[in-house]
């Protein structure tokens, strides 16, 4: 693999995706909330423009469906394009067959809006499990190529704390042969943090987070609209751990973003999967 390969890319939902919230959990209930994706995906796009960078986009269905501007200005400005499911609900508290018909519901819309076949999914909230390993095999009968949706590390939504590789790989499954882009988090005074994106890159001080990506020859990041919306209302009734989570550092969060895209040098997932020789990449059997 090239040293120093920085992923730029970004999960398009809005403010009021979050997992795991009863008040946030169906489409009925999305439509209750004013949406904000159009302004904070532009800000995105205006900023990546000015630095002449492309980043993949993982897109949700239900933004394409309900938001089809978002994505053609996305496609338009020559950015990546994968999927983030449709419905954004974890593979965890799915089966086969409900994730395997989201799948493919998000891949027709945004291959019917951007002309371009899909090849890359992220699953919502890194939710691609040891027990979800099912998933794999849903994602290569539709046609997908490369994923990004093991997390190397514990976390609220599951995780992969034991799979074997820290760097892209090649999944194998029962025939069948994945490209994977994982989440490698870092360590801070001890402690496992996913340093590249979302809320711990708006939590942490900017000089720890310059820190771990000058030390680390692969990073993928992971930022969403709602992290540079200091203005997004408040979802009540999240329990104080997650209302942290979900709010802190939003005012100081987009000039961060801008020195990390002024600091370091990034390029988008298609252009990562050119550059690397994958008879060379590890292969994880599952």
């Amino acid at each position: 693999m090239p040293g120093n390969m920085r992923i730029l890319t970004f999960d398009i939902e809005d403010w009021f995706h979050l997992l795991e919230n009863d008040s946030t959990r169906t489409e009925d209930q999305w439509r209750q909330f004013v949406p904000r994706i159009e302004r904070n995906t532009d800000l995105i796009l205006e900023a990546l423009s000015f630095k002449g960078l492309r980043a993949t986009f993982f897109c949700l269905g239900w933004v394409a469906k309900n938001h089809s501007n978002v994505i053609k200005r996305i496609h338009a400005a020559g950015h990546d394009i994968g999927s983030h499911s449709y419905s954004h609900q974890l593979i965890t508290e799915q089966g086969y067959d409900q994730f395997r018909q989201d799948l493919s519901r998000s891949i027709s819309v945004l291959e019917e809006l951007t002309g371009s076949k899909i090849r890359a999914y992220r699953a919502p909230g890194f939710s691609m499990t040891p027990k979800t390993l099912w998933a794999i095999d849903a994602l290569v009968e539709n046609g997908i190529e490369i994923d990004s949706s093991v997390f190397v590390s514990t976390r609220a939504h599951g995780g992969f704390a034991k799979f074997r590789s820290f760097e892209p790989c090649l999944i194998r499954r029962e025939g069948m042969v994945l490209k994977e882009f994982p989440l490698v988090p870092g360590r801070v005074a001890g402690k496992t943090l996913a340093f590249s994106g979302g809320g711990y890159f708006r939590l942490l001080p900017y000089f720890q987070t310059r820190r771990m990506y000058s030390r680390s020859d692969y990073v993928m990041s992971y930022f969403h609209p709602r992290d540079f919306d200091a203005y997004q209302p408040r979802l009540p009734g999240l329990p104080w751990n997650r209302f942290f989570k979900s709010y802190v550092g939003l005012h100081s969060s987009f000039e961060k973003f801008q020195t990390l895209l002024d600091e370091f040098s990034f390029i988008d997932l298609k252009t990562a999967d050119l550059l690397i020789d994958w008879d060379s990449q590890p292969t994880v059997d599952l």
